[in-house]
């Protein structure tokens, strides 16, 4: 042997580093640790940066001396050199990290939180961290995760409220429980953020929030971290304002610092994702009136109903995701605020 190729990466990047050891300038014992080398340990490498020779890398390390610090069993490895299914990885969760597609997820996530909170500041925001145990149900859904300290494995054990004569009911006494009441995993930290901005303003929360929703569609999730601003004495053009400013400022920030990644994810995942994102970020929102959007999608519809899965739109309708598909995607090619909703049809909190 006159050389070793060695691929290293800290994770801070998708691609990683080669590190060239020559055999003529190394010791002895990192000639032994070269030998003992297997896919998933950690090593300490010291060399020099230097450009590269071959053709796949700019620049590679010139490498004096290797130690392995972290030693992993090759032969049991998991992750091969090839593209593992998501639902392969979930049964390895402590090593999915490892991987391409998570890793540029978590790179991406943290650049789009850190963006996150940098648009807000900088418009004077205040961020304020509400509650995650709590014993409001903010949107009256009723879809939530109970907290308890009650020995649930011990049913008979539970302690039973009375009604008001005195007799036990089926029902929990929860003035025994940790809280003194009922309590759950939030579903939002909107009441928390309203109560702050009365008295102080401008404010958002960006923390996690739980729902307790039995759906195994895409579109729901159990565990999500949620962004909430609420504004004083705003009216509903400064609110989509601040809603398309906050989109185009995040993903411009995530399509500059996270190139290789997106490029990545444009590749494998969604072939004119980085051109959608740029769109995004360059052209404006469309602002279409309910009562306008009603009357194109009737048009539309009219021309052939049998392509919907919900033909049945008036003014009242509660718009449903092919809708709303169409009027983004067809009808206006861009992201799409539907404003002055038929208030009856909206949640309490947006009436």
């Amino acid at each position: 042997k006159t050389l070793a190729f060695v691929e290293v990466n800290d994770g801070s990047s998708l691609s990683g580093m080669q590190c060239v050891l020559t055999f003529d300038d190394i010791d002895d014992d990192t000639k032994e640790e070269i030998n003992k080398l297997t896919t998933g340990c950690a090593v300490n490498v010291l060399g020099k940066v230097v450009k590269s020779q071959g053709g796949k890398q700019a620049y590679e390390l010139s490498g004096a001396s290797l130690r392995i610090v972290g030693e992993c069993a090759g032969d049991a490895y998991p992750l091969a050199k090839k593209r593992h299914s998501l639902e392969y990885l979930r049964t390895i969760a402590h090593l999915r990290p490892r991987t391409n597609t998570v890793a540029a997820v978590a790179r991406v996530r943290s650049a789009l939180a850190g963006s996150i909170h940098k648009f807000f500041q900088d418009q004077g925001f205040l961020y304020v961290q509400t509650p995650l145990i709590t014993a409001s149900d903010c949107e009256g859904a009723g879809e939530m995760f109970r907290v308890t300290t009650l020995d649930l494995d011990d049913v008979s054990g539970l302690p039973l409220a009375e009604d008001e004569d005195g007799k036990k009911t089926n029902g929990v006494n929860y003035d025994e429980d940790f809280f003194g009441k009922p309590a759950f995993l939030t579903v939002s930290g909107q009441l928390g953020a309203e109560t702050h901005a009365c008295a102080l303003g401008d404010v958002y929360t960006f923390g996690p929030t739980f729902r307790a929703e039995n759906s195994q569609t895409t579109r729901h999730l159990a565990e999500f971290n949620m962004v909430e601003p609420e504004m004083a004495f705003a009216d509903l053009t400064s609110a989509m304002d601040n809603a398309e400013s906050m989109l185009k400022f995040v993903v411009k920030d995530a399509l500059d610092k996270c190139d290789e990644d997106l490029t990545f994810f444009n590749k494998f995942y969604q072939k004119d994702l980085k051109e959608r994102l740029a769109k995004l970020v360059t052209e404006p929102f469309a602002r279409v009136a309910y009562r306008d959007a009603i009357k194109y999608l009737q048009e539309e519809i009219a021309k052939d109903p049998s392509k919907w899965q919900f033909p049945e739109v008036e003014f009242g309708t509660d718009l449903a995701t092919e809708h709303e598909r169409w009027l983004a995607e067809t009808k206006f090619k861009s992201c799409v605020f539907v404003y002055d909703y038929p208030k009856s049809i909206k949640a309490f909190y947006m009436r």
